[in-house]
Formats: structure tokens, C-alpha cells, sequence
């Protein structure tokens, strides 16, 4: 269909509340190449979260298709919807969702514990990735000891510590301040442009939108408007 990374097509998501019927996201076409930065914007209730969940195995379309790297999503059981998205997809949210009672390292290393690796390996795996992310200093740390920047590199230590196919991100800086905020999204462009990781961003803010190569904005669960960065 495409030799695009992600490719989306005649997608349509409808949910029901009671007896009504929502269409979140109508009849949408999208493709994301590799090494591509793409920016999701739109107003709340436009259908962001609800495509970048799509991308990442999390929810189904209810009509259409789905596939990311040649995997149709919307074809697959969720059992091996699980196993794709351990193997496939990097997971960076707004509120870090770290276990407070697990240091950074810990924390980094979750995702590996259903793998065949030894402690000594996943260990390594996360002070690796904890150092990409400018936080082997701080391995041992538990996250109420980390700020909340500190927290959210964590989390993207976490999420590209598989060495994930696409990284999506859904408001990962919405919980920062201006200058913390702009730290992560550094990051996250220098994993796009150093590491050449594919990375998908949900934000309400334009200036963090800006570092992406690409915008898309969403209105009514359409696409309405796309711009080069």
C-alpha cells in the first residue's frame, strides 16, 4: 500500500455513550515515512489521542486500516497486539506513570522483565538508556526524589529502551514548565535526528509542535490542514 512506516487508511473510530454514537475519527487517511517527526494538533475531542492509540496497538478501528511497519493492527488478536507493541512501540505520557516504589533504574526496566534477559543485561540496558537520556547520575533514585523533568526522562528512558520501531508521545511536556519542557523536546529531536527514531507527538501547544518536521492538525476526527516545520 505504501512504503511509509505508518500507513492509515479510510480509518474511521466510533464510539457509543448510551445510546449515542460518536464518530471520533471519520474516514481519515495518513502516512508517517520512517525518521519522520510529526506533530498532532487540534482541539480537545478532535480524535489526537484517540489516532495516536490506533498507531500504537492500543485501541481498534472500527472500520479501515491500520498498519505500522507492515503490521496490520487491525487484523491482529490482542495477544499479539501485546507482543507487538512490547517489541514495537515506545510509550511517553503526560504524567510519567513511574512506580514510586521503584528507582529510575527499576523503572527503566520494566518493560524487559517478560523478556529472556538476565538481570545483569537488563540492567545494563537501563543505565544505557538512563545515560542516552542524561540520567545515569540518578539510577538509583526513586522518582519522588527526581523533578518532574528528571521524571519524564525517565519515562522516555523506559520507552526507547527496546529500541522501539516509533516512539508516541502524548502531551510529554503538557505537565513542565517552558524551559524543562523545551529540555524534552530536545531530547526527543535529538532521538529523531541522531538516533533516527520515528517519533509521533499529541500537543495543544504550538511552539512544541514547531521542533517537529511535520504538523497535522485534526478537527471532528478529519484531517484538516498539514504543514511543513
Amino acid at each position: 500500500m505504501s512504503d511509509s512506516l505508518v500507513v492509515i487508511r479510510d480509518v474511521h473510530k466510533i464510539y457509543r455513550r448510551g445510546g449515542e454514537k460518536i464518530d471520533v475519527l471519520q474516514g481519515l487517511d495518513l502516512d508517517v515515512p520512517a525518521g519522520d517527526f510529526l506533530a498532532l494538533m487540534g482541539p480537545s475531542g478532535s480524535g489526537k489521542t484517540t489516532l495516536l492509540n490506533l498507531m500504537g496497538g492500543l485501541d481498534r478501528a472500527t472500520s479501515g486500516r491500520v498498519l505500522v511497519g507492515g503490521k496490520d493492527l487491525t487484523t491482529a488478536s490482542r495477544r499479539e497486539l501485546a507482543r507487538w507493541r512490547a517489541r514495537h512501540v515506545g510509550f511517553i505520557f503526560q504524567f510519567y506513570n513511574l512506580l514510586p516504589v521503584l528507582t529510575a533504574e527499576r523503572n527503566v526496566e520494566l518493560p524487559l522483565l517478560l523478556t529472556g534477559l538476565s538481570r545483569s543485561e537488563r540492567r545494563h540496558r537501563a543505565r544505557t538508556a538512563l545515560e542516552l537520556v542524561g540520567l545515569a547520575d540518578r539510577a538509583g533514585h526513586y522518582p519522588g526524589q527526581l523533578s518532574g523533568g528528571q521524571e519524564q526522562r525517565v519515562g522516555i528512558a523506559r520507552a526507547i529502551i527496546n529500541d522501539p520501531t516509533i516512539l508516541l508521545a502524548d502531551e510529554p511536556t503538557g505537565d513542565l514548565d517552558r524551559a524543562t519542557g523545551d529540555e524534552i523536546l530536545d531530547l526527543l529531536a535529538a532521538l529523531n535526528e541522531r538516533h533516527g527514531k520515528t517519533v509521533v507527538m499529541v500537543t495543544h501547544d504550538p511552539r512544541a509542535a514547531e521542533r517537529a518536521k511535520r504538523t497535522l492538525h485534526l478537527d471532528k476526527g478529519t484531517l484538516v490542514a498539514e504543514a511543513a516545520a
